[in-house]
């Protein structure tokens, strides 16, 4: 047997035909001739389907792994009952004394350290643990009834008050993280820890573009918030995915996305020449050494050479007539303030961008929460309000999610000095507020409830992963099937947490 393999390869090696196949094969021609085949494919793509005949591409095209394949194959899970979401992320830690949790029990203890009863020695902040008592104060502002349910809001909100039949209103939510870097990092990817995927990340590798000449998960942020805190780009970043699916940053002035534009003394014929080399490149660094990056740096910039065309027309305000800026206040003509963010959001949200994300910073009122809480309402009630009402009114509520929340609560009890009219609260992970709004959700409701110290929950929690187990089940997803294999393991947003919140769903 082994001689006659010996004479086979004997004779091919002879066969002036097999040698000449075999040279048309070598390695270098294999990689130019097979680059070149792919990267025109790529450069159709490139330069629109119309000019190669052909139909919009899948959404899903860089799934790792035979399971990875079957996990994208199966979704969405079920049908939807949202097509898009908003997420307004209140970055600081808003008191929820002061805006959603009425305890007019409060005004009688103003001053009386927080009993031990209530504290059940949970963990404090370095920032009161030290101090000689903790005094509690309820709200300097006042609380009113609205809307069909009589729901009380404070008088800080009064246009989220008109909005409040549309709101499901979740006043028991609860986190592990005390601390701001970790309470968001958990929030927006499932771990206190950063390098894990975000929520929008997560959706867009689950659930592909409605939109291919905008990125699926994009990201507002208002310049009129007090930067207390820092924001990181991790927080909307892709972790271990594929990075085509991480969040992108829209801003205003000449560049809303950076490095989008073309680099001065290039016009449209050189770009083009220099993304078709570009294309072949890259196709010989995926065919040498397999890196599947380069897939996704392809879809990139393929995503950029249309968002040239697609990015300012969305941008642009200059059709929105004067009704539109009066319902969304005076800060929406004044491009990045948050007012402004919520105006884009719409015209985001309308072009069918599955997540975007507004941040707002400012709500870490330590000290001065009075006036400062009244700052950061006004800039952001308004413009709230204002995106709920002209999403209703277009027909986009009804499958759109609007979500509003921070990364915690505030304590009831003052941290540094207390005065008739002055006091600060420090954070508060053991319950806070949040709101949603839209589609799948109950409108007009108040779910949880929370003792008469806004201290502890007493009736049906709510946990950051429940919160993202909803959110993904009313995007038609089943949290516990979305996962993706990385260093061995399968991940998942959620990871081995959360529960569906069946008391909030329509």
């Amino acid at each position: 047997m082994a001689d006659h393999h010996h004479h086979e390869e004997e004779f091919r090696l002879n066969d002036p035909e097999f040698n000449r196949l075999n040279q048309r094969l070598d390695r270098r021609d294999f990689l130019t001739k097979t680059s070149m085949g792919i990267g025109a494919l790529a450069l159709g793509s490139l330069f629109g389907n119309k000019l190669m005949g052909n139909a919009p591409r899948p959404a899903i095209s860089n799934a790792t792994g035979d399971m990875e394949q079957e996990i994208l194959r199966a979704l969405p899970h079920f049908a939807p009952k949202a097509k898009r979401v908003v997420y307004l992320f209140m970055s600081g830690g808003p008191s929820q004394l002061e805006t959603f949790d009425y305890k007019p029990a409060l005004v009688n203890m103003m001053g009386q350290n927080l009993p031990d009863s209530v504290r059940k020695g949970q963990r404090l902040t370095g920032m009161s643990a030290n101090q000689s008592a903790l005094p509690m104060v309820p709200s300097y502002y006042k609380f009113n009834q609205h809307g069909q349910n009589q729901t009380w809001i404070s008088e800080l909100l009064p246009y989220t008050a008109k909005v409040v039949d549309d709101l499901c209103i979740v006043k028991s939510m609860h986190s592990e993280a005390i601390n701001h870097d970790p309470a968001i990092t958990f929030f927006q990817t499932g771990n206190q820890l950063p390098g894990r995927p975000s929520i929008g990340s997560w959706l867009s590798y689950g659930l592909g573009s409605d939109n291919e000449n905008l990125p699926t998960f994009i990201v507002l942020v208002s310049k009129n918030g007090q930067k207390d805190q820092p924001l990181y780009a991790r927080l909307w970043g892709n972790g271990f995915l594929p990075s085509k699916h991480q969040g992108v940053q829209f801003g205003s002035g000449k560049d809303p996305v950076l490095f989008l534009n073309n680099p001065d003394g290039y016009d449209g014929a050189d770009r083009k020449e220099m993304l078709e080399y570009l294309s072949k490149l890259n196709q010989v660094q995926n065919s040498t050494y397999g890196d599947p990056e380069v897939d996704a740096r392809i879809a990139q910039y393929e995503m950029a050479y249309r968002m040239q065309t697609s990015v300012p027309e969305v941008m642009s305000v200059a059709d929105e007539p004067e009704e539109v800026f009066e319902l969304y206040g005076p800060d929406s003509k004044d491009p990045d303030t948050y007012a402004a963010n919520c105006l884009l959001a719409r015209k985001l949200l309308e072009k069918d961008v599955k997540f975007v994300q507004l941040y707002h910073q400012g709500w870490d009122q330590h000290g001065g929460l009075p006036s400062g809480i009244a700052g950061q309402c006004k800039a952001t009630d308004q413009a709230t309000a204002a995106l709920i009402t002209d999403l209703k009114r277009r027909g986009l509520l009804e499958d759109t999610l609007v979500i509003w929340g921070g990364e915690f609560g505030r304590t009831v009890y003052s941290q540094g000095k207390l005065t008739a009219n002055d006091y600060g609260r420090d954070h508060h992970p053991r319950c806070f507020t949040m709101w949603m709004a839209g589609a799948g959700v109950k409108p007009g409701i108040s779910f949880g409830e929370t003792d008469d110290f806004s201290y502890n929950i007493v009736k049906d929690p709510v946990h950051v992963h429940d919160f993202q187990a909803t959110l993904l089940h009313l995007m038609g997803i089943d949290h516990e099937r979305l996962t993706y294999k990385f260093q061995g393991r399968r991940f998942r947003l959620t990871d081995v947490e959360g529960k569906i919140v069946k008391g909030i769903l329509a």
